[in-house]
């Protein structure tokens, strides 16, 4: 590319950069609410103070013209700067030079000027501004009194000055923007980890269940033909099929999820324990009602077996509401109500406000999304958010399939 093409590439930059009418608002400053719009006040402050020094003299409507156009680069900061690059090259060349000489407040306000393009521009466009400004300061003489300024190179350094500080405030609130970007995404992606993990704690409690029952399928596969007096070959042959896929089914199922259980967290019950049920949630009460809590707990229905994913996910979602209340409402009074019904386990935990002085003790933050995950899991709906009286209140509505009803347990949990 020769200097001709390099010149007209560079010409065609600056026409693209300044040759534009475009809408460029300052936005509200981050930050208190009542400070939002500071920025805007102190640039029509700065304008009317100095228009207002002007008062008396032979330059004050000229004052004026030139603050309203330092007050519009509010909005159009570019159209703006060339509004008040004619006003100054006007100024002159129609012979008001003389109501200039010595006057500090055009380079002011043509340098508030500099300072808006330069904070909602490109440094490029910034340095094209400062240039062409620079070089109209330079030019401007009053008839036989010389520059309009004792020294030519003071308009030049206030604009340097303005185009340095509009690009250091840009630069600084666009570091704050993508600092204020990358935290976001962050807390975004600690959230998606806790998801991930509450699965995964999940799964490794519902693999036992599901292994249980495939063992389960297996023995009774086994044992089936040895029940019947010289059963026919085509049904051993069909119990051996039976058991033989659910060997299989749990083999792959340790492969899977093998990954999972080595990975088993202090809180995670150990590989082969029995899973809680509802049944065990006395023994939850107990241990809240001795840290401090009023416990009520109401059973109502028939109470009876559910299936394994039924109870560990019911009896996990109560010990969440229960650990959330003891952190979040110490000394509170809390209810929970069991109700079984026909196809539905309904569970509600209700907590009053706090009553102790002692001060809440923070969570990891994930218990809510835990318990949602259980009750999506199995298809069910989960409600929780504070009530009027300052407490908080979780309920739940977990399905359970008609054939899996056994007989009634004799008592209530």
């Amino acid at each position: 590319m020769d200097r001709a093409d390099t010149m007209g590439a560079v010409l065609r930059g600056v026409r693209a950069d300044l040759l534009t009418s475009a809408r460029q608002p300052l936005p509200p400053m981050a930050g208190l609410r009542p400070l939002k719009w500071l920025p805007h006040v102190l640039i029509v402050l700065v304008a009317v103070l100095l228009a207002a020094a002007t008062e008396g003299s032979a330059g004050a409507p000229l004052a004026i013209v030139h603050a309203v156009i330092l007050v519009s680069a509010l909005r159009r900061p570019v159209p703006a700067w060339w509004l008040s690059m004619a006003f100054l090259a006007g100024t002159a060349v129609a012979g008001y030079s003389p109501a200039l000489i010595g006057q500090p407040w055009p380079w002011f306000i043509h340098a508030g000027v500099l300072f808006l393009v330069a904070l909602r521009n490109r440094p490029r466009v910034a340095v094209e501004t400062l240039l062409l400004s620079s070089l109209l300061a330079g030019g401007m003489q009053g008839p036989g009194e010389g520059l309009l300024w004792e020294k030519p190179l003071t308009p030049v350094v206030i604009f340097t000055v303005a185009v340095f500080l509009g690009t250091s405030a840009r630069s600084l609130r666009e570091t704050r923007e993508r600092l204020q970007e990358q935290q976001a995404a962050v807390i975004a992606e600690r959230g998606r980890r806790a998801l991930l993990e509450e699965r995964a704690r999940i799964a490794r409690e519902l693999h036992d269940v599901v292994a249980h029952h495939m063992s389960v399928i297996s023995i009774q596969a086994d044992a089936a033909p040895y029940r019947v007096e010289d059963p026919p070959e085509e049904l051993v042959t069909a119990f051996a099929v039976i058991r033989q896929n659910a060997l299989e089914a749990l083999t792959e199922l340790r492969h899977v999820l093998g990954v999972l259980r080595a990975e088993t967290t202090d809180d995670s019950p150990a590989p082969g324990a029995p899973q809680p049920t509802l049944d065990q949630l006395t023994n939850v009460v107990a241990n809240v009602r001795s840290a401090g809590l009023r416990v009520e707990l109401d059973v109502s229905g028939t109470a009876r077996p559910l299936p394994p994913s039924v109870e560990l996910s019911g009896f996990r979602i109560v010990q969440e509401a229960l650990s959330n209340a003891l952190r979040h409402a110490p000394g509170s009074t809390v209810r929970v109500e069991i109700a079984y019904g026909p196809s539905t386990l309904r569970l509600r935990v209700h907590n009053g406000p706090a009553r102790d002085r002692t001060e809440p003790s923070p969570g990891t933050g994930h218990g809510s999304m835990g318990m949602r995950e259980r009750a999506a899991m199995l298809g069910g709906e989960l409600t929780a958010g504070p009530t009027p009286d300052g407490g908080y209140v979780v309920s739940v509505l977990l399905p359970v399939p008609v054939d899996t009803a056994t007989p009634a347990k004799e008592g209530h949990p």
